[in-house]
């Protein structure tokens, strides 16, 4: 005898009301060159209840992923049809308030335990509304039903493949949402395991949820657990149903699945045209309304949802947006508690990833000490200071480089786990950018210290506080605009193309940082005057100028030296033609300076999760383009 699991509901989180979900003549076409399209999807109509696991199934290529995007509202803009919720038209911005995606990629933030990664989205997505004890049992529960409360101490980095699926699971059920969209959730799992994700999402289901999941052919015995299965091919529905009864209706047109085959994967042959073109008759068939279920199926699935039933009262896309608004359904927890829920978040990853802080030490350390011996004493030596005026560049294009690169390469991984949780609503994008902005700062000190400690005392700088203070500044504010100018080509780019054109991009900084000194700038054109006042690095070697070389005493000259044109620093300041500079207006330039990276990164990270209508026809014009050019090649 077959053992079914149990039912299940969520006793420490608040109920849901049931989401049906329904879509009639949905198409979609993706540009194909200047004048050809792709068409994707075409005219596919579907019907899936609360309280039913459904599955999306076809070959590769047959819009099943599509399909999903599109009920899920993460692709929607170009899909034509209706799609209704509960009867109503969808409201797509309160729809996505109340369902939640899983994408294929199993995105875990790591360095945090499997418990602590909980108790970070409960107390984003729950804030008050649970006191603690409360979270504690509803996150005890959810690890329970999804088997992972034995692995609840478990780094997210030590978790088997089958474990990171259910954590996500696990992290979207937080605040019971009542829709679960899942991309293929059984990818790179063994057989056992897609067993135990199958019957997991069969469970929730049950507690009342409307599941959907695209998946690649499973097995005879998880086929007939999915309450429907909707198959696809090239993009036009060809059966939907309970997964077993499709071997009667293939007999219908002929086609007669052998003894002990997997009914499954002898569809999936039909829609690749194995045994001949079939896929007309197919689609004749469900556009002419045959019904979904058998009797036997519909009464199966009436006796194992009655949970489901009892709940059904509340039925209106009104009453659902109601009570899903009621309370609060979306950011819990106010702006400044996801800030810090978000920097503590990113200060523990940071502490525990000790290696790579160990490597950065050191790196500062050792570059450090290399720069301080390769201008060994030239401080306070009067022949050197023309190499003395190369340190302070040698300072700032160390500091522009070093703490870029970090963030070309992590950035770029770090956006798809902020587009799965900005996606499913954990945060305010403003609160998570905030918290980035932050969190790197005690690193930047941190280490800006250790180099600047060994630099200053090596070179032989004036020990004077306001002097080194001043220094500290500069070198710390040309750090963290370099970060966020590294922030502003990682926001659009993968980390290949980051890591290229970032080091691209500094290269007209450096050079129009130094171009035109001295008696030089007056032949300067104005349009590259203008570009070196875009320059940051320009305003940070002037400060270092201003606030190591201004107003100093004479410097001596050694007896073996024969020349020693720049002892008195102010006359070298105003060969440089940087007498006039003023330090605090320099400090207000990079201040300046950083607001518009940052603020733009910002907006192009905003831009990229959730775009605009002009970055979409931009994007759409590109994709034109970039198609053309393929054709041409």
């Amino acid at each position: 005898m077959e053992l079914h699991p149990r039912k299940t509901s969520l006793r420490y989180l608040p109920n849901r009301p049931p989401v049906d979900i329904e879509f009639r003549d949905v198409s979609y076409t993706v540009p194909e060159g200047r004048k050809d399209s792709k068409v994707i999807l075409r005219n596919v109509s579907g019907h899936f209840k609360a309280g039913h696991l459904t599955a999306l199934l076809g070959p590769s290529g047959a819009g099943k992923s599509t399909l999903l995007n599109i009920l899920a509202g993460y692709k929607s803009d170009s899909a034509t049809g209706q799609i209704l919720i509960n009867g109503k038209s969808r409201d797509l911005k309160q729809f996505r308030k109340m369902s939640r995606y899983i994408m294929q990629d199993d995105l875990i933030q790591p360095m945090l335990t499997v418990r602590e990664s909980m108790m970070v989205a409960a107390n984003l997505k729950l804030g008050s509304t649970l006191v603690k004890s409360d979270k504690i049992k509803a996150i005890n529960e959810i690890l329970a039903l999804l088997r992972l409360d034995n692995a609840s101490n478990t780094s997210s980095n030590r978790l088997s493949g089958g474990e990171r699926k259910r954590l996500s699971i696990a992290l979207e059920l937080l605040n019971n949402p009542p829709v679960l969209f899942l991309d293929e959730p059984t990818t790179g799992l063994d057989d056992l395991s897609c067993s135990q994700c199958i019957r997991l999402l069969k469970k929730i289901a049950e507690g009342g949820r409307t599941v959907i999941c695209s998946i690649h052919t499973p097995s005879a015995k998880l086929f007939s657990i999915f309450d429907i299965v909707y198959v696809l091919s090239d993009g036009q529905c060809v059966y939907r149903g309970y997964g077993p009864e499709v071997v009667n209706f293939l007999l219908e047109i002929g086609i007669e699945c052998p003894k002990h085959y997997n009914p499954a994967d002898f569809i999936m042959e039909i829609c690749c045209s194995e045994y001949g073109d079939f896929q007309d008759q197919m689609v004749s068939i469900i556009e002419n309304g045959r019904k979904n279920y058998t009797k036997m199926e519909h009464t199966r699935i009436e006796e194992n949802n009655e949970d489901v039933n009892a709940h059904s009262s509340i039925s209106s896309i009104e009453e659902v947006y109601a009570e899903l608004s009621s309370s609060n359904f979306t950011h819990q927890s106010s702006w400044f508690s996801q800030f810090w829920i978000l920097t503590t978040r990113l200060w523990l990853q940071m502490w525990r990833d000790q290696m790579y802080l160990l490597m950065r030490a050191c790196l500062y350390t050792l570059v450090g000490l290399l720069v301080g011996t390769l201008y060994y004493g030239m401080g306070q030596d009067g022949s050197k200071t023309i190499f003395n005026f190369g340190f302070y560049y040698c300072c700032i294009i160390f500091f522009m480089y070093i703490p870029m690169m970090p963030i070309l390469l992590q950035f770029p991984r770090e956006i798809q786990l902020v587009k799965r949780e900005h996606f499913n609503k954990w945060y305010r994008l403003s609160a998570y950018y905030s918290a980035l902005s932050v969190s790197t700062i005690p690193v930047q000190l941190i280490l800006g210290l250790i180099y600047m400690g060994s630099v200053y005392l090596l070179t032989d700088q004036p020990l004077e506080v306001h002097r080194m203070v001043m220094f500290f500044i500069i070198c710390i504010l040309t750090s963290v605009v370099s970060e966020s100018l590294g922030l502003l080509v990682a926001a659009q780019l993968k980390v290949v193309n980051a890591v290229f054109m970032g080091p691209v991009v500094s290269v007209p900084f450096m050079l129009l940082a130094v171009y035109g000194f001295g008696s030089g700038y007056d032949t300067v054109p104005t349009i590259i005057k203008v570009f070196m006042q875009c320059s940051y690095l320009r305003y940070s070697l002037e400060g270092l100028i201003h606030a190591m070389l201004k107003d100093r005493e004479k410097l001596s000259c050694p007896d073996t030296s024969e020349y020693c044109i720049y002892t008195d620093l102010n006359f070298f300041v105003k060969d440089m033609g940087m007498e006039n500079t003023i330090f605090w207006v320099d400090v207000l330039a990079l201040t300046f300076i950083l607001i518009l990276f940052r603020g733009s990164s910002y907006y192009l990270l905003r831009q990229r999760l959730t775009p605009s209508k002009t970055f979409i026809a931009l994007k759409y014009v590109g994709s034109i383009v970039k198609s053309h050019i393929g054709i041409t090649r």
